[in-house]
């Protein structure tokens, strides 16, 4: 026999920790290959931590709502020691079943999420594991005699939660492994049902013939005379801590232009339903900004860069991030890779997919990692300009305001004239330790010269 460590995986280059929401499985409890052990958080994602390896879970070294540093060992899994061998592929090493001591060697194995991250999405969070010792239906997968399938601990509390009978989750498409049904599968198929995009139903429909969803539990809430305090959620507490770090970690400096975008908007207008019928994608102005964002920074690639104690690292790829609102509210970031290598088709089709995943909580750990450089637009709530605060370990984010109709100096070959132009506002903050002012300048710069530049007449698309 031989002990395995479970150790806290990394879901994203800024995250260094994450907190344990609820152990599934219990000491004692026998695992297979990708059987949910436990449920983390950051402060954008949560998602299940499958096991690496098959055997029976020795010992849980951090209990519920423990804040656990990425890399540290959270439990131990007692496993054959062959099961120990293939879990352990990166060490390079046979494992023993002891040491020289004769006692059970632990052997690290990091595992990856097995289910694609989710926010909160409004949906009630899964019971917390109960002290007691569970029954067997709830420590272990299920099979269903109707159609074969394993469902964890976690797709069955919600299941029950929202009274979904047995029947309806056997229908319910899986891509987990094997078609396994996993915590995404379930909140996505439970949006689709609320919202009556099942069967053909209305809304109405749908939710007479399906029991309500239970609410979701409000923050806490204290009366003090006539102010209300508000208990912060766990989520909001972590987005709190990462903008007070960034802040404490980078000297912040916002820069501002304003940039003329009337032939990018007269462009648009033209070719928008010829796009969506010819590529089935809507065009928004959002990859429009990414391709100017990418030029520029292979114009300035010191922009494109992260602080490491006394070095510059300077990326090889130019990863765009752009802020996306996910349904509780809050914002994430997917990642576009290598977004220079993209045209503008390219990048509507990563802008359209990432941002409705994003909506849908059906984005990958991947897809938010490895980021740059990020945009963000405070357009979408109406607002001419913002001073974004930086993505870490990133230097720099771009903020593009809303674009509004105002009389603007126009020149011509018989003079200046004052002309009705489409204009808008951004805003470059950057790090002040590597970035300098005229480096953050220029580059803000040279994105609104391609953006000034956009041809009107292209037919790239």
């Amino acid at each position: 026999m031989a002990l395995v460590e479970l150790i806290m995986p990394k879901m994203g280059e800024s995250i260094i920790e994450a907190t344990i929401l609820n152990w599934v499985k219990q000491v004692g409890d026998t695992v297979e290959v990708d059987d949910t052990i436990l449920e983390i958080a950051t402060d954008k994602v949560d998602s299940e931590v499958p096991s690496p390896v098959d055997g029976t879970i020795a010992k849980i070294l951090h209990g519920p709502d423990s804040t656990v540093a990425v890399g540290e060992v959270i439990a131990l899994i007692e496993t054959e020691a062959g099961a120990a061998v293939a879990a352990s592929p990166a060490t390079g090493e046979a494992v023993s079943d002891s040491n020289a001591n004769g006692k059970e060697k632990p052997v690290p194995a990091t595992p990856s999420p097995a289910a694609p991250p989710v926010g909160d999405g409004g949906r009630p969070s899964p019971a917390p594991a109960s002290s007691a010792p569970m029954t067997a239906e709830a420590t272990g997968p299920v099979k269903t005699h109707s159609e074969g399938r394993f469902y964890s601990p976690l797709v069955r509390t919600i299941a029950a939660q929202e009274g979904i009978a047995q029947a309806e989750l056997d229908r319910i498409p899986g891509s987990g492994l094997d078609g396994r049904v996993n915590k995404a599968d379930m909140l996505a198929y439970l949006q689709r049902r609320d919202n009556g995009f099942l069967h053909g139903t209305a809304p109405e429909t749908a939710a007479a013939a399906s029991p309500a969803p239970a609410a979701a539990p409000a923050p806490a809430r204290k009366s003090s005379g006539e102010n209300e305090i508000i208990e912060m959620d766990r989520m909001r507490k972590l987005i709190a801590h990462h903008m007070v770090e960034s802040k404490r970690t980078s000297p912040h400096v916002t820069s501002f232009i304003e940039v003329d975008v009337t032939d990018i908007v007269q462009w648009r207008e033209r070719v928008k339903d010829d796009f969506q019928r010819k590529h089935g994608e809507k065009i928004t102005f959002t990859p429009i900004f990414l391709e100017a964002v990418a030029r520029a920074i292979r114009d300035f690639p010191m922009i494109n860069v992260s602080v490491e104690g006394d070095t510059i690292v300077k990326k090889a790829g130019i990863n765009l991030g752009m802020a996306a609102a996910l349904p509780n509210g809050n914002l994430i970031v997917p990642v576009i890779k290598n977004a220079d290598q993209l045209n503008l088709l390219g990048l509507t089709k990563a802008v359209n997919d990432l941002a409705g995943r994003a909506r849908e909580n059906k984005l990958k750990p991947t897809e938010i990692q490895d980021g740059t450089f990020t945009l963000t637009n405070v357009g979408t709530f109406g607002n001419v300009m913002g001073t974004p605060i930086i993505n870490q370990p990133q230097v720099a984010i771009l903020a593009v305001g809303a674009i509004r109709k105002k009389p603007a100096v126009v020149e011509t070959e018989y003079g200046d004239l004052i002309a009705v132009r489409q204009l808008m506002f951004m805003s470059l903050s950057y790090d002040h330790r590597v970035v300098d002012g005229f480096l953050g300048g220029s580059f803000l710069r040279r994105v609104g010269d391609y953006l000034e530049a956009f041809d009107k007449g292209r037919k790239d698309v």
